[in-house]
């Protein structure tokens, strides 16, 4: 008879629990709405990207996802379903007619979307830009990779690799900023670092495998000797990968690749790729919401009058990814 009394006090004990957990929670949800933390269901945030159904933009679009949750808005995900820059033009005018809360979005080209982005800011739609960059545009913040320091790292990773000699090529997309500063920063770093090591092409992959591939084709058959080939992106990657593995030979070069998409880490663990870069996509997609609610509620993220009210750059890290590490980067 003790034992059930134990028992009953027990369960009362842990309801009572829920109940003031419950009511605290209820009560930190309403402090935050009156310090303008939370929003409302209706206050819609949209993402834009391009080429939208690859695996590339997943953990950017989740961590924008978990960032709406946390402030109680929504979210749209929209984009250009190819590498194309009309398109993701037609997308953006389409979205910014619907006047939504605020605009992030990944700019295909560093120039052309210029104009468009001026359009929504002029129409008081807030406006941030992550992972690819366009410098002169009315977009309040850039939120990626420092993209020349990857290229750096990845040439320096590159010499670890080759032992600092031998003929490297680099497979980029150099119409994209952020692709044009990692293939400038892995160049410079070879040619300053380097002195036996010396860049012989740089291909345009057009951010595309069968491209990517037949520009490996052409290194591979132009410099039979090559030490190393890095890829800007991540279907690079894999068309370099393909081509080398075609010729075969023991003799393979060192691939180094970016992102950290499945097919990109399969060839990790494989050995065909030796390294990929991975950034720090989830942050992007994450701060770029929360840089849009700010602006769109008038909060001040620095905290210092006469500032900008949110950074207009942030770095959101890169990682070197190896067979060692690889498991740790798959989805889970």
């Amino acid at each position: 008879m003790k034992k059930i009394w134990i028992v009953y006090l027990l369960l009362i004990g842990f309801f009572l629990l829920y109940v003031l957990d419950y009511r605290s929670q209820s009560h930190l949800n309403e402090q935050w709405k009156t310090a303008g933390l939370r929003g409302e269901i209706d206050e819609k945030y949209v993402m834009v990207t391009f080429q939208m159904g690859i695996d590339y933009w997943k953990s950017s679009l989740k961590g924008f996802e978990d960032a709406a949750q946390a402030l109680n808005v929504s979210v749209e995900y929209r984009g250009s379903t190819q590498r194309d820059v009309h398109e993701q033009i037609t997308v953006l005018e389409q979205i910014i007619a619907k006047k939504p809360a605020g605009i992030a979005i990944s700019a295909i080209h560093p120039a052309d979307l210029t104009e468009t982005i001026g359009k929504a800011v002029d129409a008081g739609i807030p406006v941030v830009l992550f992972d690819s960059d366009a410098p002169g545009s009315k977009a309040y913040s850039f939120l990626g990779t420092n993209n020349y320091s990857a290229g750096i790292k990845a040439a320096h990773q590159m010499a670890e690799l080759t032992n600092g000699r031998g003929q490297v090529a680099v497979v980029t997309t150099p119409n994209q900023q952020n692709h044009q500063d990692r293939t400038d920063g892995f160049l410079a770093t070879i040619q300053k670092d380097y002195p036996e090591m010396k860049v012989v092409a740089v291909k345009n992959g057009k951010g595309d495998q069968i491209y990517s591939r037949q520009s490996a084709e052409e290194i591979l058959r132009d410099y039979p000797d090559i030490a190393g080939i890095f890829a800007t992106e991540a279907n690079g990657g894999i068309g370099v990968a393909e081509a080398v593995r075609e010729i075969g030979g023991s003799q393979r070069p060192k691939i180094i690749s970016f992102d950290t998409d499945k097919g990109t880490l399969d060839l990790v663990k494989s050995g065909d790729i030796s390294a990929t870069m991975a950034q720090g996509t989830w942050n992007m997609g994450y701060w770029s919401l929360q840089f849009l609610f700010s602006l769109g509620h008038d909060l001040n993220t620095a905290q210092i009058p006469g500032t900008p009210p949110v950074p207009e750059q942030v770095d959101t890290g890169i990682t070197v990814v190896t067979r060692q590490n690889v498991d740790d980067y798959y989805a889970k």
